[in-house]
């Protein structure tokens, strides 16, 4: 579990929720705050236990692109079940 509900995680699974494939740098520009090495690492980790695929392209520039497996949209809906909850919850606290 631990694995793919860290906060870098999460947010690689939301930037996938529409579905198809995304390049690197993509992701990199898409989730604020992520230091590329982070980026990699996470990506890394979540290839490792099958959850994204990552498919690179001999090209040059070089091209890398990532793709949830069926087990990463298998989760998926649990992923924005969370984040819907904490934004439910954090709207709700900050109201009070």
């Amino acid at each position: 579990m631990s694995r793919f509900s860290n906060k870098w995680s999460l947010l690689i699974f939301i930037s996938h929720e529409a579905g198809g494939t995304l390049r690197y740098k993509y992701l990199n520009e898409a989730i604020p705050d992520i230091s590329q090495k982070v980026l990699f690492g996470t990506l890394k980790r979540l290839e490792e236990d099958k959850l994204i695929v990552r498919k690179a392209y001999a090209e040059v520039p070089p091209r890398v692109e990532y793709s949830l497996t069926e087990m990463g949209k298998d989760i998926l809906p649990a992923v924005q079940l969370m984040i819907r909850w904490a934004q439910e919850n954090f709207e709700e606290k900050v109201n009070k």
